[in-house]
């Protein structure tokens, strides 16, 4: 990204949490409608991708139907950004009444217990708000963590957005990010990780949705090194202002196999409860890049690239590293990780704060 574009990038953020939160909310809940239907109708190579990927969740879905989905993917997407761009000046009330989370009994026993929680979710709703809610209505810090971003303004910008939140952010760099997860965990703590996305040559592969992808080892990892429980968890919108979320039930860790066999098994149940919540509610998953190992290299996938795919070295934007997201419309998250390496963190997928 050229000097010119990070600071654009950064003063476009800035200029979002900036102005956005000050707005009445019924404003920002009709600017953001308004920007995801400007940029659905302009069926760029986003919105295209995003096609893709819900024709997976979705196989026997003509045009029309993915039409549909993409358009609502596109709204609830921005709902998401309005929202994140607002929690900063959201009362405490605000924040206890806009998430309303089922079986949260497996989060609340688990961390009672002193056993540690590892907490891992895909790209559904709002992982920030969800975020603020645990530190908010349970009074309970967590920790996760961010790849560096450029400029350092803006991941400057994402880590004081979430530590204002309550949580604890770590930087992937370094190579300490692991080390300190497990002894968050093995003093009882919790650990949030985004968990449904890794292009990393160490990701583990799974089925998700009858085709090959790979997911971060990292939850698995972290569960197995410290005896934290891994909870999977999902988020998603109704037509109502609060977000609505599930808590699984715990993943237990296989008591045969390989450390490496034991992390296939659980990172394979971590993706068989994301994609129930998904294929429920397939609108409100943000995935707005390559997944599948076919899209990724469609020699090594069942199925060739897809009509709607787009090479992302020509879309507008131009040229991004593999698997760096798009600056200017795409979702922040924390990413877990694969298998720490000497000299690495927790292996957080690369291009998200």
């Amino acid at each position: 990204m050229s000097a010119l574009r990070e600071r654009a990038t950064d003063g476009l953020y800035g200029l979002g949490w900036g102005t956005v939160k000050k707005l009445p909310e019924p404003v920002a809940v009709r600017l953001g409608r308004t920007i995801a239907d400007v940029t659905w109708k302009r069926r760029g190579p986003l919105v295209r991708r995003l096609e893709a990927n819900y024709a997976r969740v979705v196989p026997d879905a003509g045009p029309e139907r993915l039409a549909e989905l993409s358009r609502a993917g596109m709204r609830s997407y921005l709902r998401y950004w309005m929202e994140s761009f607002r929690l900063p000046a959201w009362s405490e009330e605000r924040i206890r009444t806009g998430f309303a989370p089922e079986d949260l009994h497996h989060l609340t026993d688990g961390l009672a217990a002193g056993r540690g929680v590892v907490l891992a979710l895909p790209h559904l709703a709002n992982w920030d708000l969800a975020g603020a809610w645990v530190t908010t209505e349970l009074k309970t810090p967590f920790t996760t963590v961010a790849e560096r971003l450029k400029p350092e303004t803006l991941y400057d910008r994402f880590v004081a957005f979430r530590e204002g939140l309550g949580m604890e952010v770590l930087p992937h760099s370094g190579g300490s990010a692991f080390g300190t997860l497990a002894r968050r965990l093995r003093d009882g703590g919790l650990v949030c990780l985004v968990a449904d996305r890794d292009l990393s040559a160490s990701g583990v592969e799974v089925d998700f949705f009858g085709e090959p992808t790979r997911m971060p080892a990292g939850p698995a990892l972290l569960a197995q090194h410290t005896g934290a429980l891994l909870l999977p968890a999902t988020l998603w919108y109704d037509d109502s202002p609060v977000m609505r979320g599930r808590l699984h039930p715990p993943i237990e860790v296989p008591g045969t196999g390989t450390r490496a066999e034991k992390t296939s098994v659980m990172t394979q149940a971590l993706a068989d409860a994301f994609a129930t919540c998904i294929a429920d509610h397939p609108e409100d998953w943000h995935m707005l890049q390559r997944l599948w190992l076919a899209d990724l290299d469609p020699a090594k996938g069942p199925a060739g690239p897809r009509p709607t795919d787009v090479d992302p070295a020509k879309s507008p934007d131009g040229p991004r590293p593999t698997g760096q997201e798009s600056p200017d419309i795409v979702r922040p998250v924390a990413d877990s990780g694969r298998e720490p390496q000497a000299g690495s963190a927790s292996g957080s997928e690369k291009g998200r704060p």
